[in-house]
This record gives structure tokens, C-alpha cells and sequence, in this order.
């Protein structure tokens, strides 16, 4: 596959410190290659990965990919800049393939190995802009890189107060509570419903206490 001509330089001299997951929302690989190298659509990322574990790079990783768009996550406005994006190729009501997930930790082990990047600075789409978008979806299996080293994963028994904690973590301080409830659910409790409740407090007070905002990269 072609590369993408939608990239720069990243801003400021800053060298990336984290790892944004998307699923394409297409109902092909062809169909979101093609869009991720379209000038017209202005968007792209470092990797494309297919339900098969087929695997492209369409961006250096040294360059600045349009990825994330507006959004934030643990003081820094300028995701795309610290960032290195990966698509995986899903519609968003389906699955991870076996394939595509394996190709996805491999992929990820050499990504963090060159950059230095911590498991806790791996993160979802939805995570950085909750307020407008869902990728990679309530269907990704986020305990399984988080097993693997790859991410992280909430253990109960803290206590705290939900939104206070979620922002702490991370969660854009502008956003919505509702927003960063959903975004919050979508990768660690996607079965649950209704208004935040002690659990959702307890998990997200132990991510705070081990991953507080303060401990992540200074902002661009």
C-alpha cells in the first residue's frame, strides 16, 4: 500500500510518548486506506492493521500522522504531536480478529520499545475527546494488552470520588461528566449503565492513585 501524504513535523521538537488506538468505522481495509491517504480527507495515521493481521506502515513514526484531531488527555492539547496512531480496521460493532489483535501486540511491543513508551500512555480515541467519538469501541479487548503489559487495568478496593479521579487519570478537565463516564465505561466497563456508581468510583481512583496526571510528559 501507498503511504500517506497527510503528516509534518511534530510541533515543538516534542518526540512521541503515546499510542492512540482507533477503529477505522469502515466496511473495508481498501476503502480506509484509501481515506487515510486521501490529501482531500486530511487525515492519516502511523499504522493501519487488517482483520486479517495484515499490517501497514503509512506514516514514519517520526512524523506528526492526523490522527487524534482536537482532544486531550493528561495535559496535552496536542495529541497528534506526542502520539504515534494506529488504526485497526473494525466497523465498530464487530470483534478484534485473533490475527488482528496479535499483529496489534507485536506491533505495539516494538513501538514502546523504540519510543520508551509506559503502558499507561496507551490509550483510546474516545479517551482523549469523549465528547465525539467511540473508537476503539466497547468491543476491544483492553484487559488482554493490559495482561500483556501493553495498557493498563483497574484493580477495585480504592475509594474517591469518580469525575475527580477520571481527570486525574487523564480525562479532559472541559469534558462533559456523562462524556468522560462513557469514554470511561467504553474501555473498562462497556456492560454497565446508568449514573456513575461506587465501582466506577473505586476503579478509577486506583488508575489515579498509580497513573496521576502529573507523573505523565509536561505538556507541548
Amino acid at each position: 500500500m501507498t503511504p500517506s501524504p497527510n503528516c509534518g513535523e511534530r510541533r515543538g521538537g516534542v518526540l512521541p510518548d503515546m499510542i492512540v488506538l482507533h477503529y477505522t468505522g469502515m466496511d473495508s481495509c481498501a476503502a480506509a486506506h484509501e481515506r487515510l491517504c486521501d490529501p482531500g480527507a486530511e487525515v492519516s495515521a502511523h499504522y493501519l492493521i487488517s482483520e486479517t493481521g495484515a499490517l501497514w506502515q503509512l506514516v514514519p513514526e517520526a512524523l506528526r500522522a492526523w490522527h487524534a484531531g482536537a482532544g486531550h488527555w493528561a495535559g496535552t492539547d496536542d495529541v497528534n504531536s506526542r502520539s504515534i496512531g494506529i488504526e485497526l480496521v473494525n466497523t465498530g460493532t464487530a470483534p478484534f480478529p485473533e490475527p488482528q489483535m496479535a499483529a496489534l501486540e507485536g506491533l505495539m511491543r516494538g513501538v514502546m520499545g523504540r519510543w520508551s513508551i509506559e503502558p499507561h500512555r496507551v490509550i483510546a480515541h474516545s479517551d482523549m475527546a469523549p465528547d465525539r467519538k467511540f473508537d476503539p469501541g466497547p468491543r476491544f479487548d483492553w484487559r488482554r494488552l493490559a495482561l500483556s503489559g501493553l495498557s493498563v487495568w483497574p484493580c477495585p478496593g480504592a475509594e474517591g470520588n469518580f469525575l475527580e479521579s477520571a481527570r486525574r487519570f487523564g480525562y479532559p478537565p472541559e469534558a462533559a461528566p456523562e462524556e468522560i463516564l462513557h469514554a470511561f465505561r467504553l474501555r473498562f466497563r462497556s456492560w454497565a449503565s446508568g449514573p456513575a456508581d461506587a465501582i466506577d468510583a473505586s476503579l478509577a481512583a486506583d488508575l489515579a492513585s498509580r497513573f496521576p496526571v502529573d507523573r505523565a510528559a509536561p505538556s507541548a
